[in-house]
């Protein structure tokens, strides 16, 4: 069995109040971490998702229970040691007015060097390689500030990997960042994982991205237990569900994504093949069409062999060149109406 970069025992998260009193969030954690893992650790807002990365990298005490880096209880470990086992990534934005990039990835080295120490060739080239590895290289030089925010979250990875910690958090890191960003970070820190066998967790609101990267995801509910497993299981045993249906908005396991009940509008069915189906049917379930058998709505719309639409209503036709197109002559021909007669 491997041994576990991080593994906690009978662990309690929260808050100590005043007066004495505590604000519980979880307890009875028991979790484990292993090198080359990514894990993403997912839960609705107000969960203790980033409470859990705060207690996990000692920036503040649990109320309970243990946090073991490898076998070294963490409430052992000076500040020193503690910065060489875990390097963390929070979500607010870091702004240093004239900081190039080349210092900012370098600040991960301050563990090996003490915060005024100078960088020692060794330093440099470690420096250097964190940038090449995140691919940020040409922008050594440019000022910290003056940098996208996709940009910044690759610098601040690279100081996490210049700090040279087996363990890497890091707190809703693609929160700022539009979706090709958001892969693009994903896809470095799973090269990380496979290139230093390093163990990152990374808390998280896209599920799909999380499902398509993580190796084992850690689901947090309120006043629910933690729930570990790899995305896939998780899926099949409908914890995605458990953890965030809700009257509204419903997880769908085949797609693997959430959907929500638009407003009924009226029915239609649809006939023909492939992608311009697929996505007809999309369209008409966004607006609150519901889609029926030919024999069972008035209306009918066909792909055509040139990826044209036909549609049909009443001995009556339109052709349509795009859904957009269509989804106006749904919109003159007012379905509803038309159901309401003939349900009456």
């Amino acid at each position: 069995m491997r041994s576990a970069s991080l593994h906690t025992s009978d662990l309690a998260i929260g808050y100590n109040l005043s007066g004495g009193a505590v604000n519980l969030l979880h307890q009875h954690i028991n979790l484990q971490l292993h090198p080359g893992e990514v894990i993403c650790l997912l839960g609705p807002n107000g969960s203790g998702k980033s409470t859990l990365i705060r207690t996990l990298a000692g920036f503040q005490k649990p109320l309970a229970g243990k946090v073991f880096f490898g076998e070294d209880n963490f409430n052992n470990l000076t500040a020193g040691q503690l910065a060489r086992q875990v390097s963390v990534v929070l979500t607010g934005q870091v702004d240093i007015a004239n900081a190039n990039v080349f210092s900012m990835v370098a600040y991960g080295r301050t563990p090996y060097t003490g915060f005024i120490g100078r960088l020692r060739p060794e330093d440099r080239l470690i420096v250097n390689q964190a940038l090449e590895q995140v691919g940020i290289n040409n922008l050594a030089h440019r000022k910290f500030d003056e940098l996208s925010d996709g940009e910044k979250q690759k610098v601040m990875i690279a100081k996490s990997l210049a700090q040279q910690t087996p363990l890497i958090f890091l707190d809703e890191p693609t929160a700022f960042l539009d979706f090709p960003a958001r892969v693009e970070i994903l896809k470095l820190l799973r090269q990380a994982t496979r290139n230093s066998g390093k163990a990152i967790l990374l808390s998280t609101h896209d599920l799909n991205l999380a499902i398509r990267f993580a190796d084992s995801i850690w689901m947090m509910g309120k006043e629910k237990p933690i729930a570990t497993g790899t995305p896939e299981d998780m899926v099949l045993q409908g914890q995605f569900g458990n953890y965030f249906d809700n009257p509204q908005v419903t997880f769908d396991k085949l797609s693997g994504t959430f959907t929500f009940d638009a407003e009924q509008i009226g029915e239609v069915a649809v006939a023909g093949s492939g992608l311009h189906r697929v996505w007809l049917e999309k369209a008409l379930e966004r607006k609150g069409y519901r889609l029926m058998g030919e024999t069972k709505s008035g209306c009918r719309i066909s792909v055509s062999e040139n990826q044209h639409f036909v549609v049909n209503f009443i001995n009556k036709k339109w052709i349509a060149e795009d859904i957009a197109a269509v989804l106006e002559i749904l919109k003159k021909l007012d379905l509803s109406s038309e159901n309401r007669a003939t349900t009456t």
